[in-house]
């Protein structure tokens, strides 16, 4: 009997696999924590190891280059079942010998067994599990996505081909309509009973992570506002987590970024800020009113989105440009305000982020004239200001502002401020 060791800090999608795996023939053993897994694979030694990424105490990464590390683990299959959010520490767990990597979003039970079944009755590799997987199609590693930056101007510019044009976010949709989706025919039930059990659950448990968030708001001393955060991070993990597994996509995709940004946080304290406290208290927010109302964010989201991007200063473009590739939001870059205001009168974007001290018009006085634009009356528009002060606030606001970030600024915090503020743009929640 071939044994299987699953590496998962939730309960829940740990008991879900286990039990399918059992039903197939297949002994399994269970470690929540990465210190844990990587210790049970020296002594349980397992035929194959599934884990996640994000651990406690180890993450997954470090767990493979862990086992890699052991000569007589070199050619031990290990299959990583994460979120596919997690795009940067997926290319780590390839280079540190991960055999497949799978989404959890992606992966119905039954797929997740053929896989397991394909690795066994494939032949012996000779070089490590990396070197071979490497060599299928199926199981290359997904280059990262990046998106293209255009700079003005540069090239004859027509502004009217690059409008984006989006048909008003859908409504909220009732239970069994958001029930149903790409679900696998082969385990629809099984989606169906997960998805309704998640949604039934993950309201009221949401109501614990807003009490969370309250506190961690209020000023206590650095030990206890990290260990609130850690506790929080752990449990917004949890839903992007199974939120993954039912393919709530749009939900795990948010929580996941979130989960990362506050995983930052609790690594670097120092960073923990009211700017940092309230683009995470937006971002709960947000989760709170999309698990409650049934918001159906997959739907909601299936329109790519365009972002503009007004700064002159090309290092602060680019970082921004960074911050918005790691939440996939395409984007268009313009040095010059006066060209922007040009092509913001016939093109449509769904968030605006602008640099406030710009030469010929300030940022402030460029969100005053865009909100005369019917198209752009309502929306969201996030400054990148190096004030910190109330009235540098007060001016964002009084401009026609919904929030801001002051430079410099952490990169997966604007990546989660830009993708709550354009989910809540889709869903009518501003």
């Amino acid at each position: 009997m071939k044994k299987i060791l699953i590496i998962e800090d939730d309960k829940i999608v740990a008991n879900i696999y286990g039990n399918k795996f059992r039903n197939e023939g297949f002994h399994v053993e269970f470690a929540a924590d990465g210190l844990a897994g990587l210790d049970m694979v020296s002594k349980v030694e397992p035929d194959l190891v599934m884990l996640d990424l994000m651990l406690p105490k180890l993450s997954g990464v470090e767990v493979i280059k862990g086992v890699r590390a052991q000569d007589k683990f070199v050619n031990l299959p290990i299959v990583v079942f994460s979120n596919s959010y997690l795009s940067n520490l997926v290319q780590e767990a390839w280079k540190a010998g991960a055999t497949k990597c799978l989404s959890k979003a992606d992966s119905t039970p039954k797929h997740l067994i053929d896989v397991i079944k394909g690795i066994f009755l494939s032949p012996p590799a000779n070089a490590s599990p990396r070197a071979s997987s490497a060599a299928s199609p199926a199981a290359a590693a997904p280059e990262p996505v990046s998106q293209q930056q255009v700079a003005f101007p540069r090239a004859p510019y027509n502004p009217i081909q690059q409008a984006v044009v989006q048909p008003p976010p859908p409504p909220p949709l009732s239970l069994p309509a958001f029930l149903s989706g790409a679900i696998d025919e082969s385990g629809s039930t099984f989606h169906v009973e997960l998805r309704k059990n998640f949604l039934e659950t993950a309201s009221f448990s949401f109501r614990e992570v807003r009490n969370l968030m309250q506190l961690l708001a209020k000023g206590e001393d650095d030990a206890v506002r990290v260990g609130r955060l850690f506790d929080l991070y752990r449990k917004v993990g949890t839903v992007a987590s199974n939120a993954g597994v039912v393919g709530l996509n749009g939900i795990s995709t948010l929580a996941g970024i979130l989960e990362q940004f506050m995983k930052e946080l609790a690594d670097k304290p120092g960073s923990l800020n009211p700017s940092s406290l309230r683009t995470v208290a937006n971002a709960v927010d947000l989760l709170g009113v999309v698990l409650e109302q049934r918001r159906n964010l997959d739907e909601a989201m299936s329109i790519p989105v365009h972002v503009l991007i007004v700064e002159d200063d090309l290092i602060s473009r680019r970082a921004v440009i960074y911050a918005l590739d790691k939440a996939n939001l395409k984007n268009t870059g313009i040095e010059d305000p006066s060209i922007a205001l040009k092509v913001l009168t016939v093109s449509h974007f769904e968030l605006i982020i602008l640099d406030v001290e710009m030469p010929g018009m300030s940022g402030y006085e460029l969100c005053t004239k865009l909100r005369t634009i019917p198209s752009h009356e309502k929306t969201p528009v996030i400054f990148v200001t190096s004030h910190t002060d109330f009235s540098a606030q007060a001016r964002s606001a009084g401009s026609g502002g919904n929030d801001f970030i002051t430079k410099p600024f952490i990169f997966l915090e604007l990546s989660v401020k830009a993708l709550t503020y354009v989910m809540k743009f889709r869903l009518n929640l501003l």
